[in-house]
């Protein structure tokens, strides 16, 4: 599967990807522009994959009740720009120019405050679990396009969440395949 995708810097978009928008979001500060992407696991319930959960975190929706795990996180709201989903489909829930809540209390080479200047994009997955083939895939063509779209991005400015929280996060964790990333992103922008 050979997958690429283009960014509308006007608009924030990527396509294709389906859109869900999440109301968690706002402005990022004067001046602010993606310099940063940020790479997360995530799967709700933990270690369940395939279901509707994210989304509906995503967009305030999550039935608190209808999972034990869920009362420990009730009432929280996040967001990120991208999801791709371990079949790697890639939806998109907040505007590239708009500053999504992924990445908590964070700070990256001496800046806090991630979300303002970053770009989150989650993996459905979790710390132990290897990704899969088709998301890696996807998170090659997404920074290919990225970096593409904005020029305040490089390969040298991706993280893990838990490189930007330190003690508090751990994700993507030991499962993800980091150089099977940055070989990938440097292959396609050889050719």
């Amino acid at each position: 599967m050979s997958v690429s995708f283009s960014v509308n810097t006007d608009s924030g978009l990527i396509v294709p990807a389906r859109q869900c928008p999440s109301v968690n979001q706002d402005e990022r500060p004067d001046g602010a522009e993606p310099e940063l992407l940020v790479v997360h696991g995530i799967s709700l319930p933990p270690g369940e994959f395939g279901g509707g959960e994210i989304e509906q975190l995503f967009s305030n929706s999550l039935n608190w009740d209808s999972h034990p795990y869920f009362a420990e996180i009730r009432g929280v709201e996040v967001s990120s720009h991208l999801l791709i989903r371990r079949d790697g489909e890639l939806i998109q829930f907040v505007p590239f120019g708009n500053r999504a809540w992924h990445a908590g209390e964070s700070s990256f080479q001496g800046r806090t405050c991630c979300n303002d200047f970053s770009i989150g994009i989650e993996l459905e997955g979790d710390d132990d679990t290897p990704y899969t083939d088709s998301q890696y895939e996807v998170l090659i063509a997404v920074t290919d396009a990225l970096l593409l779209g904005y020029p305040a991005l490089s390969v040298r400015q991706i993280a893990a969440h838990s490189d930007i929280s330190p003690g508090r996060k751990t994700d993507p964790g030991p499962a993800f395949d980091w150089l099977r990333l940055y070989d990938g992103v440097n292959q396609s922008r050889r050719t």
